[in-house]
C-alpha cells in the first residue's frame, strides 16, 4: 500500500505518463480531482472514486498537490478472485466509504504490526476487498455495454501494450485492427483526447524513462530494446519530447 502523491515522488511522469503494472491495483481516492485515462478511455475523477486496474492494463493520471488517497498493489503472484475488466467506481453511500476505509487501514496496519501471520492476514483482508468491489458491482446501476469506439480503443491499447518495444508504428496497429489509421486516430482522439501515434509515443517515453533511471544499460542498449531503429532516432525522439537528451535526462533525473 502506498499514498498516491508517494507514485509521483520522482516526477509526475510517473503517473501520468501511459503505462501500466503487472499486478492488480486499486485506487482509493479521497481528496482532489483531475483526470485519469485507462485503456484509452479519459474520465474524470473526484474523492471517493475507487478504479480497479487488473494486471497489464494501460493507463495514466493526472495527480496534483491537492490529489489524496491510496494504492493498493495486490501482488504479481494474487491468485484471489479479482475482477478481469477495470473498474471505476464512484462511491456515494458513506456506509460503502467507510466499509472500504475500514479494509485498508486492517491491511496497513498488518503491514505495519508485522505481528506472527500478518501476511496471511493482510491477504485475507485483500480478499474482502475483493469482495467489497463484488458487491459495488452488483449493486450499480446496470452499465450500457461498451460502443464500438471503446472497444476499438481497448484493443488498441491491449495491442500497443503488448507490442510497444517492437518498434511498430500506427499503421501497423491499424492493420492489425482492420482500420485505417485515420480511423483510429480520430477514434482514439474522441476517447482520450490523444492520437493514436501520441499513446504509442508516451507508452514508449515511460519505458524509456524508467529504463534511463533504473538501470545501466548504454543509451544505445536502451534505444535497441525498445524498438528504435538507431540510437541517433531514439536520442532526437526523447529530445523532442522530454526537452533534454536521454544522457542529460539520467543525469539530472
Amino acid at each position: 500500500m502506498m499514498p498516491i502523491p508517494r507514485l509521483a515522488a520522482t516526477g509526475r511522469w510517473r503517473v501520468e505518463s501511459l503505462r501500466s503494472v503487472q499486478e492488480p491495483m486499486l485506487l482509493w481516492f479521497t481528496r482532489g480531482q483531475g483526470r485519469i485515462t485507462v485503456a484509452g478511455v479519459t474520465r474524470g475523477y473526484g474523492p471517493h472514486n475507487a478504479i480497479f486496474l487488473p494486471a497489464g492494463v494501460m493507463h495514466g493520471f493526472e495527480v496534483s498537490t491537492h490529489v489524496f488517497g491510496t494504492a493498493v498493489f495486490f501482488g504479481q503472484d494474487c491468485d484471489l478472485p479479482l475482477p478481469e475488466v477495470p473498474l471505476h467506481l464512484r462511491i456515494l453511500h458513506q456506509q460503502h466509504q467507510v466499509e472500504l476505509t475500514g479494509i485498508l487501514d486492517n491491511i496497513q496496519r498488518e503491514l505495519d504490526g508485522k505481528r506472527l501471520g500478518y501476511a496471511r492476514a493482510a491477504r485475507h483482508h485483500l480478499g474482502l476487498l475483493g469482495v467489497w468491489m463484488d458487491r459495488q458491482i452488483a449493486a450499480a446501476d446496470s452499465r450500457p455495454a461498451p460502443d464500438a469506439a471503446t472497444r476499438l480503443v481497448t484493443r488498441f491499447t491491449s495491442l500497443v501494450e503488448r507490442d510497444f518495444r517492437s518498434g511498430q508504428g500506427v499503421a501497423e496497429y491499424a492493420a492489425a485492427l482492420g482500420v485505417t489509421p485515420t480511423h483510429l486516430t480520430r477514434v482514439c482522439r474522441q476517447s482520450c483526447g490523444r492520437s493514436a501515434h501520441a499513446i504509442v509515443q508516451d507508452r514508449l517515453l515511460f519505458e524509456a524513462r524508467t529504463m534511463l533511471l533504473e538501470t545501466d544499460l548504454a543509451v544505445g542498449e536502451v534505444s535497441r530494446r525498445l524498438g528504435f531503429t538507431s540510437a541517433a532516432y531514439f536520442t532526437r525522439a526523447f529530445q523532442h519530447a522530454i526537452g533534454k537528451t536521454p544522457s542529460a535526462f539520467r543525469k539530472t533525473a
